[in-house]
């Protein structure tokens, strides 16, 4: 296929649902009925499995309510994303004093998160009172700005530096595939490498632009924290009991933050994509993509075919009625808006 023909078909590209992430080595693929995931083993063979998908929100209507769906989607995908680290570790390690257990991947993850609390709330907090030279309380709006600003510094370095890593490169090369693979599948095009090539690696609804609208998000939110009045209504005073409270009060919002930056990435810009507006408000993310992603090899965009297509082939089945009812799990409730790939 022709660039010019990858142009034409631009315009005709269709809206999906099915999105996933890199892993190690390979590729993990969510529709709205399972999940499938391929990983290149050292021997050169792809492992593939698939499983069926477990929602909360099947169960209760209020895990549908606006916001709090964006919060129930982030719990769900970064379960599934311990599974599928958890299965990639172990396909991927050429012997078994390389492989990871679960508990030592779960630990690792929860480790993880606390370094971020450290290195995007902590650390530009303390650092925001230093240059600012007052509090959250005395200049709420200068204060939440630089705070907000160096938040998303820090998220750049960050993303700069562990995409100097070879092992986060090859990562980030299987990102890169995951997205060529899901603009091929858009636009109703065969799945095959040459085809699969042309794309770009970048894509609207990628994961790193979800994290920058939370960071963007983030500074508008903490902003509206009454900080002095929190602080007074719990005794504390004074500049370090401000700066406590202005610390908690962001890891306690942060899941209103990433609710509200589901409603704003995944649920509306998600369907006006084509909109001037969005195109505009997502650029930034869109421009990060350059360090999240890599230009993938052939083998890599073989690993991302062959881990969506247990997804497309399952929705097939779904939707033509192939499938007994008792044998087809209820379909996810967050599925038609799953968290960004």
């Amino acid at each position: 296929m022709s660039d010019s023909q990858v142009t034409r078909v631009e315009e005709h590209v269709k809206h999906t649902h099915i999105g996933g992430q890199a892993v190690i080595e390979g590729v993990m693929m969510r529709g709205k009925y399972n999940w499938a995931i391929a990983v290149r083993k050292p021997d050169g063979e792809i492992h593939v499995e698939e499983h069926d998908l477990v929602s909360g929100a099947k169960k209760h209507e209020w895990m549908r309510w606006p916001i709090v769906r964006g919060c129930v989607a982030l719990v769900e995908t970064f379960s599934l994303a311990m599974k599928a680290f958890t299965i990639s570790a172990e396909m991927s390690g050429e012997g078994e004093e390389e492989q990871l257990s679960g508990k030592e991947i779960s630990l690792s993850l929860v480790m993880g998160g606390g370094l971020a609390i450290l290195l995007f709330i902590v650390a530009p907090a303390v650092l925001t009172n230093f240059i600012t030279r007052t509090s959250a309380a005395e200049s709420p709006f200068l204060w939440n700005g630089v705070d907000g600003l160096l938040r998303v510094a820090a998220f750049f370095a960050y993303i700069w530096a562990i995409s100097r890593m070879e092992e986060i490169q090859r990562v980030f090369r299987y990102h890169g595939a995951e997205h060529k693979v899901i603009h091929t599948f858009e636009h109703d095009l065969p799945l095959e490498t040459p085809v699969i090539q042309k794309w770009s690696t970048h894509h609207m609804r990628c994961g790193t632009s979800f994290l920058f609208m939370v960071m963007i998000i983030a500074i508008l939110v903490f902003s509206l924290v009454p900080v002095r009045a929190t602080a007074a209504a719990l005794g504390l005073s004074g500049t370090i009991g401000i700066l406590i409270v202005a610390i908690v009060s962001r890891v306690v919002l942060l899941p209103v933050v990433a609710g509200l930056a589901y409603e704003v990435t995944v649920k509306w810009a998600g369907n006006h994509s084509e909109n001037p507006f969005v195109k505009v408000l997502l650029w930034p993310g869109l421009q990060m993509q350059r360090m999240t992603t890599g230009e993938p090899d052939d083998s890599m965009v073989e690993v991302a075919v062959a881990a969506v297509t247990p997804v497309i082939e399952r929705e097939r089945r779904e939707e033509s009625g192939e499938m007994a009812a008792e044998e087809a799990p209820a379909e996810d409730a967050l599925a038609d808006s799953p968290l960004p790939i």
